[in-house]
């Protein structure tokens, strides 16, 4: 709501000299005008200082269309113009204050009032580090650099955990509805940064993941649009604590071995009107044109990327959780609605490029400055795009024409094999395609292979209620698709519930269902984590999962053409061959017995995994014995096996490693 205008706002006004108090330089300003600051955190907000021996806070703001900017808090009494804000810089709107004997913990707000319309709004901080718990909208003076960090062996070893060619399998966590604590006044609370840290890392250890990636805890005040609705770019949200409570979250998982990634939010911002939505008066961070600047299916505004100071703003935002909070990469949402102009819009509602297309031109340089910016300033962290279109180059450089993202959610992928997975058994022979098309374009791009939070909301059902069958067969449906996704080139992302099968779909406002891993509940739930946490132990230990995932040699079908009897049969490779892994998967539920397979090498394989084995909640049809390959020539390989198939399963092979004699004895005999 609008603030009624005050007869006689303080007036500020430039002198035009620089004040020797004042926290920026003359180059930083020019930086910030050019778009290129990468640290204008450091210089734009609040931040503890002392100056000519006095302790105090320093602000700074940017608002170029501001008329007269205070600071107002706790400790002036909200009053505006009790502390006013210089004109530090005409051009640029830079205003900047300092004020003494502020404490860390202070509350304040900007009181703006505009050159145009009477326009009087209080602000919260574009760059504070800290705000107020919801639905409080005060930014908190914070001084983030107290943490004492513990990570050094993590960081150090941080590159290399994170190449394309290592083993990447991430638990995406909702931390507000992970795990709740019930009271005994019987509040349903969520749990702390601290908190979370203790519970969650040890659980994700044990299953064998090697990433978590948190929905948006950027601040963000509606519960409802689970963070990805951001007013604050710098801010941890306070719903779990303080800036230092989610360093020692980050810093602990890392002490256990697991990476953090973070979503964040560069494509619209909530148009809350204490928060970025038109600042001074003007549309000062979004685009005027609403054909540009609104997103009329989320209720948004779109960032104005063709603006040095945002685009400022956004990469340093990207950089700061890079840098002090030692995130290990973002994962950036709603990447294709930045991409085109007509996203989600009709004929007449969209403003063409200069070249009469729909790409947004904008945009675009945006993302490939923040890819640049994120490579050269923290190397050994990731970009993943969420991108549903089949926009190309996403993850190839930008010096040859690509976006520069390290990887892209493969959503073509994800509609396929929940689609198919969804059928009826005796329907999949007629749509076999939905689990073969994939591997036509998976070395396109830098995939990850999403089962993500959006497919399991809105009336969408869980994964396991998705499956089809019967509830037998949809804990073997699901377990098959684990199998099938885990043998996949690609690295893997699960949705937390998935791993042991939820029931109901997600609800931001209370826990998982945690009572099903727990007796009487049916005991194929937590089976199903032991094998979910299996394929996760296997995928770390078995290069050939890994390490030529984004190489078409790292891949070959044996058998893609048994749409008869739904199985697909293909090859996993490193660069060795007994590292090779065979996968089958029988994707009805029949047992199919005497079941021929071309393999690539001679001598004696066995399981190594079986989905239907009866400590996975499975009917327990296992090949127990190792398995002699025969010299019969048999889908394009030089031998094959007899297997058993069993029903609804992914069975994963391996050549058993042979020393000279036993090797002489197998070709003997």
């Amino acid at each position: 709501m609008t603030i009624p205008q005050q007869e006689n706002p303080p007036e500020q006004v430039s002198t035009g000299e620089q004040d020797t108090s004042s926290i920026f330089s003359d180059f930083d300003l020019y930086l910030f005008g050019q778009g290129k600051h990468r640290r204008i955190y450091e210089k734009m907000g609040a931040h503890p200082r002392t100056v000519d021996g006095v302790v105090g806070v320093n602000f700074a703001l940017w608002a170029p269309n501001a008329r007269t900017v205070s600071v107002i808090g706790d400790f002036n009494g909200w009053q505006h113009g009790a502390h006013p804000m210089h004109l530090r810089h005409i051009d640029l709107g830079v205003w900047e204050c300092f004020i003494p004997d502020i404490q860390v913990g202070a509350l304040y707000k900007y009181a703006v009032y505009s050159r145009y319309n009477n326009y009087v709004a209080e602000k919260s901080d574009p760059y504070g580090f800290a705000a107020e718990l919801r639905p409080k909208t005060a930014s908190i003076v914070a001084d983030i650099h107290q943490h004492q960090w513990q990570d050094e062996a993590w960081m150090q070893e941080r590159t290399q955990r994170q190449q394309l060619s290592s083993p990447i399998s991430i638990y995406e966590v909702h931390l507000g509805s992970w795990r709740r604590v019930i009271e005994e006044s019987g509040e349903n609370r969520v749990m702390t940064y601290r908190e979370l840290a203790h519970a969650l890392a040890p659980y994700v250890k044990e299953l064998g993941f090697t990433h978590i990636e948190l929905l948006p805890i950027t601040e963000y005040p509606y519960d409802g649009s689970w963070g990805y609705q951001v007013t604050g770019y710098f801010a941890p949200t306070s719903r779990y604590g303080s800036p230092e409570d989610f360093q020692y979250f980050v810093d602990f998982l890392h002490q256990q071995g697991i990476g953090v990634l973070l979503d964040w939010v560069p494509a619209h911002f909530p148009k809350d009107e204490y928060a970025l939505g038109y600042f001074d008066g003007t549309h000062l961070y979004e685009y005027a044109d609403p054909r540009k600047g609104e997103h009329k299916e989320w209720g948004t505004y779109v960032f104005d990327y063709g603006r040095p100071e945002v685009r400022n703003f956004l990469i340093a935002s990207a950089l700061f959780w890079l840098r002090e909070y030692h995130i290990d990469g973002l994962r950036v949402d709603a990447v294709a609605s930045m991409l085109y102009l007509d996203y989600s819009r009709k004929a007449g509602e969209w403003v063409p490029n200069r070249y009469g297309g729909r790409e947004h031109l904008e945009a675009i340089d945006f993302l490939r400055q923040f890819n640049e910016a994120v490579y050269a300033e923290q190397p050994g962290t990731l970009t993943i795009a969420e991108e549903s279109t089949a926009w190309p180059m996403v993850t190839r450089p930008t010096y040859t024409g690509g976006l520069g993202f390290s990887m892209k959610w493969n959503m073509g992928w994800m509609h396929d094999i929940l689609d198919y997975m969804s059928l009826d058994p005796v329907y999949r022979r007629y749509h076999h395609n939905n689990i073969t098309f994939s591997l036509m374009y998976a070395y396109n791009e830098n995939f990850v292979l999403p089962l993500s939070h959006d497919e399991v909301v809105h009336g969408k059902g869980s994964l396991l209620s998705k499956m089809s069958g019967d509830v037998w067969q949809k804990f073997a449906n699901l377990r098959a698709l684990y199998g099938f996704m885990w043998g996949h080139p690609g690295k893997k992302l699960l949705f937390m519930g998935g791993e042991f099968g939820q029931w109901r779909e997600w609800n931001f406002a209370q826990s998982l269902d945690w009572h099903l891993l727990q007796p009487p509940s049916d005991a194929r739930h937590a089976r199903l984590r032991d094998y979910l946490s299996d394929l996760n132990q296997l995928y770390q230990e078995e290069p050939a999962l890994s390490l030529l995932d984004y190489d078409p040699a790292g891949f070959s079908w044996i058998d893609v053409h048994d749409s008869d009897n739904s199985v697909a049969s293909f090859m996993r490779k490193s660069k060795k061959k007994h590292e090779t892994l065979v996968f089958v998967c029988n994707f009805t539920p029949v047992p199919r017995y005497g079941y021929r397979v071309g393999v690539p090498y001679a001598g004696e394989y066995y399981e190594v995994i079986n989905s239907d084995a009866t400590r996975y909640g499975g009917s327990g049809i296992e090949n127990k014995q190792h398995m002699p390959s025969a010299p019969i020539y048999w889908q394009n390989c030089p031998h094959s096996l007899l297997l058993t198939l069993p029903p609804l399963a992914t069975v994963i092979l391996k050549l058993r490693t042979m020393t000279e004699s036993d090797m002489d004895t197998y070709l003997s005999t």
